[in-house]
């Protein structure tokens, strides 16, 4: 499958930096966003900004979705309903219920439209630079049809299994990176309380066994208080609240999960929600 053409739906902190990866690999990415100002920051970037969700579907045969929920992306797979054809591929980079994608897949099916998930492990910036990795779930005919365009994103790809397992396996990802960051903002506020340097303590946290790339991400924004977004703490609260109904339906008890939902909701609820996740260290103060 040759990647000229991308359709774009929701056009947010991932998407912004998918369409950029896109372009600079030479793809002509056409883009929505309920958002004006994502549109046109799409235009000024190279892009095409269009008017609809269905003029996205219509005029391009790959269509990404990067979408905040799975309820959303039933809405917009709902509203494109009349232009969805034969062969068209939806490629899904929405973190959701596992089983929404197995369903919405086994719609698809029926009207011989390819989905593939392609969950992205990685902040917007990761993204960005590329240094993201995507988890692909779906069939192998499909998944191998979008391979082109995968690679234009990441160089670190992984067919995971059907439609589902990629969800699966980013919530589980995605668990372990938030206890890291809950653990790396616990640690510093322990620091800063035992009256140590809490920069000289995140210094030799990265020298130590406990080191962690979230110490490298991270770590500076939560000593400096500068939580402008790359990933939206009230997105991984919805991932959270997703990794426990798995956990319920699963059988299996995720009581660290729980704790750290208690720390992301005091977190929301002194004003950090839009902020970037690191804002969990104000959770401890």
């Amino acid at each position: 499958m040759t990647i000229e053409k991308v359709g774009l739906i929701g056009i947010g902190l991932l998407g912004g930096s998918l369409a950029e990866r896109l372009l600079q690999g030479g793809s002509e990415v056409c883009g929505f966003d309920l958002d004006e100002s994502r549109r046109t920051w799409l235009a000024e970037v190279g892009g095409h900004s269009l008017a609809s969700i269905e003029e996205v579907f219509a005029g391009c045969d790959l269509v990404l979705l990067s979408l905040p929920t799975s309820a959303i992306v039933r809405e917009v797979l709902s509203a494109a309903r009349e232009m969805l054809r034969a062969g068209q591929v939806i490629v899904d980079t929405t973190t959701g219920d596992p089983e929404h994608a197995v369903a919405v897949n086994a719609e698809l099916v029926q009207r011989e439209v390819n989905y593939v998930e392609c969950n992205v492990v990685g902040s917007s910036e990761q993204a960005r630079h590329g240094e993201a990795i995507c988890l692909l779930g779906g069939c192998l005919s499909a998944v191998s049809r979008v391979q082109p365009f995968v690679h234009l994103l990441t160089n670190a790809a992984f067919h995971v299994g059907d439609v589902g397992t990629a969800s699966r396996m980013k919530l589980a990802i995605n668990l372990v990176l938030g206890m890291h960051r809950a653990a790396l903002a616990e640690g510093l506020a322990l620091a800063g309380a035992a009256g140590l340097d809490e920069s000289l303590t995140l210094q030799v946290l990265k020298a130590s066994p406990a080191y962690s790339r979230v110490m490298d991400t991270k770590g500076e924004k939560m000593l400096s208080g500068d939580f402008t977004p790359q990933a939206r703490l009230a997105q991984h609260r919805k991932d959270v609240e997703l990794m426990l109904q798995l956990g319920e339906r699963c059988g299996q008890t995720l009581p660290l999960t729980s704790v750290h939902r208690e720390l992301l909701d005091r977190a929301i609820s002194l004003g950090y929600g839009d902020d970037d996740n690191s804002a969990i260290r104000r959770a401890f103060d």
